[in-house]
C-alpha cells in the first residue's frame, strides 16, 4: 500500500499503534507493518514528521533515552491522544459505513407491474 493511501488517517494509525504501550519511531514503523500484515510499509520520511506534528499537538509526548550506545526517541500516548483515537476510530467507522455503502453493487431494481 503506498504511503498515498493512508493520507489523511496517518495520525489515527499512528494513535492505534502507541496504544499498546510507548515505542520509539523504527518500532512504530514496525507495528504498523505487523499490524497490516506488511502491506503498511511506510517511509521514516512520513512517520517522523507525523510524530513531531502530534507530539507538538499535545497528543503524544516524547522523551529521550540511550539504549545501546544510540539516542531514541520514545512516544507515549497522552490523555488527549486517546481522546483523539476515539474520534478517529468514530470517523472512521462513519466513512468506512458510507464508502461500503456506495462500492456495494446495486441490487437490480424490483419490477413495479
Amino acid at each position: 500500500m503506498k504511503p498515498d493511501a493512508v493520507r489523511g488517517h496517518l495520525d489515527g494509525l499512528i494513535l492505534a499503534v502507541l496504544e499498546d504501550g510507548p515505542r520509539h519511531g523504527y518500532a512504530i514503523i514496525e507495528s504498523l507493518q505487523a499490524r497490516s500484515s506488511g502491506r503498511l510499509d511506510l517511509p521514516t520520511g512520513t512517520v517522523y514528521p507525523a510524530l513531531r506534528r502530534l507530539e507538538r499537538a499535545g497528543l503524544l509526548s516524547g522523551a529521550w533515552s540511550t539504549v545501546g550506545g544510540r539516542e531514541r526517541r520514545t512516544y507515549t500516548l497522552t490523555r488527549a491522544g486517546r481522546h483523539a483515537l476515539a474520534g478517529q476510530r468514530a470517523d472512521w467507522g462513519e466513512f468506512s459505513a458510507v464508502v461500503e455503502a456506495v462500492l456495494r453493487p446495486a441490487r437490480p431494481a424490483e419490477n413495479a407491474s
